[in-house]
């Protein structure tokens, strides 16, 4: 069964990749030219839904199945930022590690060593059979410094509940168990199978 990720965020792919070995997942960009997609929901959820339905609707094949994946980390006493806007915290074409610097900056200025936050994973499916959205989180800290080169966007400053290291610096294995995109993906999952059953 193949997905089509409507996304070209070689993390994201990658993590997919690895954690739906029983699907064959690629990005949209392997089947079509890429193209600008306007994220401009006020959810991660709605935004997941604005990127697999413009991809779907691309591709023009009702047999394809398009999952798409909207996720950030949100971060209470700076009011839910960087939120919905995670990818683009620090400017519409900013790298993940400006957006990271720029956290870790804003912190800095609010002279926060460590405070509550939180991951959310939005996965939407959309196919002949209709639209499907589940939701993950993972809870812990954000603290004002980079540590580790794991994962990818914030990872390196995101400490989950029980632990004393960052993502940046658990080991992969580690991270899948915890991961807001886990939890989500094990949702998906079960719609997934339930479709493929159904063919």
């Amino acid at each position: 069964m193949r997905i089509i990720l409507a996304s070209s965020n070689s993390g994201k792919l990658r993590e997919l990749q690895a954690w739906m070995s029983d699907f064959d997942v690629c990005g949209y960009e392997t089947v079509m030219t890429p193209f600008e997609i306007i994220e401009d929901g006020n959810s991660f959820k709605e935004n997941a839904l604005i990127k697999a339905r413009a991809v779907y609707a691309k591709l023009g094949d009702k047999s394809a199945i398009v999952m798409s994946d909207d996720s950030g980390i949100s971060v209470d006493i700076l009011g839910g930022e960087p939120g919905i806007y995670s990818a683009r915290y620090a400017g519409k074409n900013a790298t993940s590690l400006q957006n990271l610097q720029k956290l870790i900056d804003t912190l800095h200025a609010k002279h926060i060593q460590k405070t509550p936050a939180h991951y959310t994973a939005a996965i939407a499916i959309v196919c002949e059979q209709g639209e499907f959205c589940v939701h993950g989180w993972m809870y812990g800290d954000v603290i004002c410094e980079a540590r580790g080169s794991h994962g990818f966007g914030y990872d390196p400053s995101f400490v989950p509940q029980g632990f004393d290291k960052t993502l940046g610096q658990l080991d992969e294995s580690v991270k899948k168990e915890l991961s807001h995109r886990s939890r989500a993906l094990a949702l998906a999952q079960i719609i997934l199978k339930t479709l493929k059953r159904g063919q």
